[in-house]
């Protein structure tokens, strides 16, 4: 029997890798078992940045593990299924493995997309009206092509410690501080970014990832933002069925 798949979900934020779990692996087998739940029904997925909590690829080298979560993806793919991978600020260096070995397609920038009549703008978030100016610093300087370059040329016994390293120490740091809570419609800046964005642009829905925070808000009566939260937390997603649009949780342990 053939299945009908109308169904676009949206996830972000899992940061596979990330050891501040007694098991990260069960985090993994969470994530699978939500897209096991959801493969006969989904036409797409986005997942919209920091998937992994460090990623870089060399040219005949990638970052051990993760086998089930890239394995589940390829199978979805295979079957049918649009598997859309977002560069986030902890994975920024995706170099062709995903899109040769899974079948997904890569974005590295802000997408506006239809999906069933209605326009999309998703992204990670990071750079979005971010009031940083070390983030915007350090952002450029990791999406740099020459320093990129130069980084490859250091073995990845050295490089992938270090990255991992540096990912542990920022997620510690925003788990422990205010980083991960809502702060208001007026000070969360991806809602400004959104706001100032519907002005002159016609947007249905904006996707975001990278605050950690689950979001869903109208910013006028046909515009809504939607920030998806995590998967180290709460778990959740964003589900558009053709017709609607709602945030979701999985619950299933």
């Amino acid at each position: 029997m053939k299945v009908s798949r109308k169904n676009v979900y949206f996830a972000s934020d899992a940061h596979l890798g990330l050891d501040l779990f007694e098991n990260p692996i069960d985090s993994e087998r969470r994530l699978v078992r939500w897209l096991d739940s959801i493969k006969d029904k989904a036409k797409a997925v986005y997942f919209v940045g920091d998937m992994f909590d460090y990623w870089f690829e060399y040219r005949d080298v990638v970052p051990k593990g993760y086998s089930r979560f890239i394995g589940k993806m390829a199978e979805m793919a295979d079957n049918g299924t649009e598997i859309h991978l977002f560069t986030g600020n902890h994975d920024i260096w995706m170099f062709g493995y995903f899109e040769k070995e899974v079948g997904a397609t890569i974005h590295t920038q802000e997408l506006i997309t239809e999906i069933d009549g209605k326009k999309f703008f998703i992204a990670h978030g990071d750079g979005l009206g971010d009031p940083s100016l070390s983030f915007r610093i350090l952002r450029k300087f990791f999406r740099n092509k020459p320093c990129q370059a130069l980084y490859k040329m250091i073995h990845p016994r050295l490089t992938v410690p270090f990255g991992y390293a540096w990912s542990r120490y920022n997620r510690k740091k925003k788990l422990s501080d205010k980083g991960a809570k809502y702060l208001g419609e007026k000070k969360e800046y991806l809602v400004q970014f959104a706001k100032q964005h519907a002005q002159s642009q016609e947007i249905d829905f904006y996707i975001f990832g990278h605050r950690h925070i689950v979001l869903d808000l109208l910013i006028t009566p046909t515009q809504r933002v939607a920030i998806l939260g995590d998967w180290i937390q709460n778990f959740s997603y964003g589900m558009w069925d053709g017709t609607n649009f709602s945030v979701e949780y999985f619950l299933n342990e």
